[in-house]
């Protein structure tokens, strides 16, 4: 069963993830809220612990997770339900039952990558769809017995294909867009500021993911870097 899940270690931080200004007004607010979530609960009031991340590739959504968890000084526990979904009929539900038995996810964060992976079950050759009411209903329970302590976020980028009755639980619903040129720019100089200048010629691009501009950024820096040696080199000879 421990392939189903792992513990991520990674220290982020939130000032590492480029939020757009709606969902960072919303994680913002969660935080406040989970921070005094012990008074607010004397009022009877509702603390959101909760969260669907959705949207474009790339563009945050697992970073945020390993944030707030850093955040919070919590451990974070990740699970693929791409590896829970069984090929074979009945297994899924079983599969995740066992997951939750077995992982201590008490005071946790609890995070389902591609949660969109739960739509796959549709595609079995089911005519009553048995299986699929299985596995929401094994995860409606999880999210109904979560501990006030834990947190539950999933991510997908095709929340379409995620069953409604699931996607109601979470009282957040946070949608990652893909950024625009001047949050692009700001985020290149985030990043260029690492390197020395000499370094950083680059070529901007735009209309793509932030991942897409950190992986572009990184390739050039260091073909800049390789660049420079060579030439240092062929003088020296």
């Amino acid at each position: 069963m421990s392939s189903l899940f792992y513990i991520d270690r990674t220290k982020i931080s939130l000032d590492d993830v480029m939020f757009n200004d709606n969902v960072k007004a919303e994680i913002t607010q969660f935080l406040k809220e989970y921070k005094y979530r012990e008074v607010l609960m004397k009022y009877n009031l509702p603390v959101s612990n909760k969260i669907l991340l959705y949207g474009k590739t790339g563009c945050g959504k697992t970073m945020t997770a390993k944030a707030i968890a850093k955040h919070l000084d919590k451990k974070l526990i990740i699970v693929n339900l791409a590896t829970i979904v069984s090929s074979k009929l009945g297994e899924t539900a079983k599969n995740i039952e066992s997951l939750f038995k077995e992982i201590q996810y008490e005071s946790s964060v609890l995070f389902f990558d591609e949660f969109d992976s739960l739509g796959q079950i549709r595609d079995y050759d089911n005519k009553d769809n048995s299986e699929m009411k299985r596995v929401v209903n094994a995860i409606l329970q999880l999210i109904d017995n979560l501990p006030q302590k834990s947190i539950l976020m999933a991510a997908t980028n095709q929340i379409h294909m995620i069953d409604e009755a699931l996607v109601r639980r979470f009282e957040l619903q946070l949608e990652y867009t893909a950024p625009n040129k001047e949050a692009l720019d700001f985020y290149y100089d985030k990043l260029l500021s690492e390197y020395p200048k000499e370094y950083c010629e680059l070529t901007r691009l735009y209309e793509i993911s932030y991942a897409e501009a950190k992986n572009h950024v990184f390739k050039t820096v260091k073909d800049n870097i390789i660049n420079s040696q060579i030439l240092l080199e062929a003088k020296e000879q």
